[in-house]
């Protein structure tokens, strides 16, 4: 049965400012001072593609030998890029273009637990499936699944796992977010439509909390909603709004770090090239604080779309890494000429960062 919740934006507005919902939106107590800076310990590269049209990465370790690795990343115009920890590209596919990419492992396909890769297809309108295969540590082209014509360019993308099941989410640019169950139908991986939400206006980046069902969400110029796949019927609440100070519209890429104990959500502020870090809690969320990328040997990161993070040992770095789209790239450690960052997508790449650096910088404590 697909549920559907469908609410004007004013409405949402008001759900989330009153009523029951209102302690899901992070409270503003926490004086704001500058980003810290952090730097990054590798970036991409592809030899034979200088003009990457990058977007979203996600990160994987092979749990019982984390130093084997990998990130793997979109290309708007083209494909998906499969890099090494080191930025070495070890493969492309030339699948046409792609948006956000997520994974999950234990996805049953034809009877087996595989590790399921699945990214937003712009111009077919649909999902592009990939399998992971932890012993070669290659990927393989699983097939295609169409999302509704009516629905459009499902523009943003994300995946969860929930009460035993997985899940697609797709989003677009007007605010539409659909929910799909991922089927073994023997043949090869299906979906079924499961849940819909609505929110006013462009909506892209987006992350599932696994251990809690909860579904994050950028809308854009407004901030970032929680939804629930545990509490389907709830009304979309406020998380944190795009205040100009905090976070700086567009609101892009959204990722959770687990540290010990602790959750952590990441936002890519891109209007100021930033990333604000919240904290989830069971009773009221906790603004942590804000941080750049740069002052390292490697080049600072501006105007980030996508990013993805990877909690516990991952290839050289033993407490976790965060992987980051970077719109403009250069060849120096200095901040790149206007010429480059203003040549609408050209020259990116995706840049790799130590969670330690970040949670220094932060004034966290290390994970126990």
């Amino acid at each position: 049965m697909v549920r559907i919740l469908l609410l004007p934006f004013a409405a949402l507005l008001g759900l989330a400012a009153c009523g029951p919902d209102r302690r899901e939106a992070v409270a503003h107590d926490t004086a704001q001072g500058p980003a810290a800076p952090v730097p990054a310990s590798a970036e991409t590269f592809v030899p034979d593609n200088p003009a990457v049209d990058a977007d979203d990465p996600v990160l994987w370790a092979d749990p019982s030998d984390p130093v084997r690795a990998l990130l793997i990343g979109t290309d708007k115009s083209r494909g998906l890029y499969v890099h090494a920890l080191d930025g070495r590209m070890l493969q492309f596919f030339p699948v046409g273009p792609l948006n956000n990419v997520d994974l999950r492992a234990g996805v049953v396909l034809g009877g087996v637990p595989r590790v399921l890769v699945a990214a937003a297809q712009r111009d077919r309108f649909g999902i592009h499936l990939f399998t992971l295969d932890p012993g070669s540590i290659r990927l393989a082209e699983a097939g295609f699944l169409a999302t509704p014509s009516a629905f459009g360019e499902p523009y943003g993308f994300c995946m969860g796992q929930w009460a035993g099941e997985t899940f697609l989410i797709v989003n677009n640019k007007a605010g539409e977010v659909l929910a799909f169950r991922v089927t073994d139908g023997g043949s090869g991986p299906g979906m079924a439509q499961a849940y819909r939400w609505k929110l006013g206006s462009q909506t892209e980046g987006c992350v599932v909390d696994d251990a809690t069902g909860a579904l994050f969400i950028g809308e854009e110029d407004v901030g970032i909603w929680r939804l629930s796949l545990a509490r389907p019927d709830a009304p979309p609440a406020m998380f944190a709004p795009a205040d100009g100070t905090r976070l700086v519209a567009d609101v892009e890429g959204l990722t959770l770090m687990r540290d010990g104990g602790r959750t952590f959500l990441v936002a890519s502020s891109q209007g100021d090239s930033a990333y604000a870090v919240f904290e989830l809690l069971p009773e009221s969320d906790r603004f942590v604080g804000r941080f750049r990328i740069g002052g390292g040997r490697i080049d600072p990161v501006s105007q980030t779309d996508g990013l993805d993070a990877w909690s516990g040992p991952i290839g050289p770095l033993p407490e976790g890494a965060i992987a980051v789209h970077d719109h403009c790239d250069s060849a120096t450690a200095k901040d790149p000429p206007a010429e480059v960052c203003n040549s609408d997508g050209k020259q990116q790449n995706y840049k790799l960062i130590d969670w330690r650096e970040v949670r220094a910088a932060l004034g966290l404590r290390p994970a126990r």
